[in-house]
């Protein structure tokens, strides 16, 4: 049940492979009781609803509360709720996800709020992690795809001067393709797989054998020069003061990140990682929702008081 008299909101960020949940109280920005749970990889329509409800119970809370904020990723029509992916959760293309979540989860669907996931995070970085302070900024996700957002002044923007359409970088045309083809799993699993001659493994176990396996090592070192590249090449324009890197792929930063500063040393941006990991993108939905419903937030801070 949801009620008009708490100040806490259930916040959910969907990723390719696992969704993660928890409270967020929207009087003083606060994220509690964070789970995350693997999902199938192509649910149907009421096996997607059921998995949200039950990893809504999991969250333990003693007050009712206010709303729900889902941070998806594109393509997703976030106003009416309709999801349009074909590269992962197909069988719920076209479907109207805000009725129904509405319904499973027992609130009305106009407190149901949907944001896309790289703003999520971009919006939870600018608030309590590492973009604090800073007035022009760009989130970049890094995982199954590669996500993007842009910031100006606290705000994602969509539109403007060195904007790419939407802020979307995954599909701007590089090289003899477009962006996601040079930086993703993918890309990472099948360098290495042709390396070795071996099957695809999983990211976190390539960045594992780069500690001691020369070709794993130089796989990533290729990343982050790749990385770095399309940055500048998808960034440069804009110019922000910093760059926060989020995602699966930059828990193993410390393989890549070094490439990836050095192709971005003339331009004067600083490359971070993520201080807020899977949180960042929980905070930046319940921030989302707040705003949305006109909810009254704690100041964000100074920038002359930051980093």
């Amino acid at each position: 049940m949801l009620s008009n008299e708490s100040s806490d909101i259930v916040v959910f960020d969907v990723g390719g492979s696992h969704v993660s949940a928890g409270i967020f109280n929207v009087c003083d920005e606060r994220l509690d009781a964070c789970q995350s749970r693997p999902i199938a990889a192509n649910p149907d329509y009421e096996g997607f609803l059921d998995f949200f409800v039950s990893l809504a119970g999991e969250l333990p809370r003693s007050v009712p509360l206010k709303g729900v904020a889902i941070a998806m990723p594109n393509p997703f029509d976030y106003k009416l709720g309709i999801s349009y992916m074909r590269h992962k959760y197909q069988s719920l293309y076209g479907i109207d996800l805000r009725q129904g979540l509405a319904e499973k989860l027992g609130c009305d669907p106009l407190r149901l709020h949907f944001l896309n996931d790289a703003s999520a995070f971009m919006l939870g970085e600018l608030h309590q992690g590492a973009a604090v302070g800073m007035h022009r900024a760009v989130g970049i996700t890094l995982g199954t795809g590669i996500g993007s957002a842009f910031a100006v002044d606290r705000e994602v923007v969509v539109s403007g001067p060195g904007v790419p359409s939407d802020g979307e970088i995954w599909n701007v045309p590089y090289r003899n393709a477009i962006v996601e083809t040079f930086v993703s799993t993918a890309s990472i699993q099948k360098e290495y797989a042709e390396a070795t001659g071996g099957p695809l493994l999983e990211v976190w176990r390539i960045a594992e054998l780069a500690r001691q396996d020369f070709t794993a090592a130089e796989v990533f070192r290729h990343f982050g020069r790749e990385l770095g590249q399309v940055l500048r090449h998808t960034c440069a324009t804009f110019a922000p003061e910093c760059i926060v890197l989020g995602g699966g792929i930059s828990r193993a930063s410390w393989t890549f990140l070094g490439e990836a500063n050095h192709e971005l040393a003339d331009l004067g941006i600083q490359l971070r990682v993520s201080t807020l990991q899977h949180r960042a993108s929980l905070i930046g939905a319940g921030i989302a929702w707040a705003r949305e419903h006109g909810e009254m937030l704690l100041a964000l801070p100074d920038a002359n008081q930051t980093q």
